[in-house]
């Protein structure tokens, strides 16, 4: 069975960094993609940053110079590291792996921002 988990998640000033990190368990068989999502209560989920087997990376604009995600291909391991945080970047992070059986994901780690 298939596991997501993720850490590094909490309160931070703004101006702060976090890193967060996520672990898989299981076997997943294709991996296409590696990335983080995030949502806060109303909205839907966004993408925040994915990276490819590849290594080649996608960032959203709003975070694009101060979010850097990294994976570990053979621990299949995948990090965000976030810097410059501001209030807006509050929300549930999840961890996600696009893979050709399907798409997997994590619980969720809250990420608090004060300003």
């Amino acid at each position: 069975q298939v596991q997501l988990v993720e850490s590094g998640g909490g309160l931070v000033q703004a101006g702060g960094s976090l890193r967060l990190s996520c672990a898989t368990s299981g076997r997943i068989f294709g991996i296409i993609t590696m990335g983080w999502y995030r949502q806060t209560p109303g909205k839907q989920r966004d993408m925040v940053a994915r990276i490819t087997n590849g290594g080649t990376t996608n960032y959203r604009d709003s975070v694009k110079g101060r979010f850097s995600i990294s994976r570990d291909n053979a621990k299949n391991t995948v990090d965000l590291q976030m810097s410059s945080l501001t209030p807006e970047d509050t929300a549930v992070y999840y961890c996600n792996v696009q893979s050709v059986t399907g798409d997997y994901w994590g619980q969720g780690t809250q990420v608090t921002v004060s300003s």
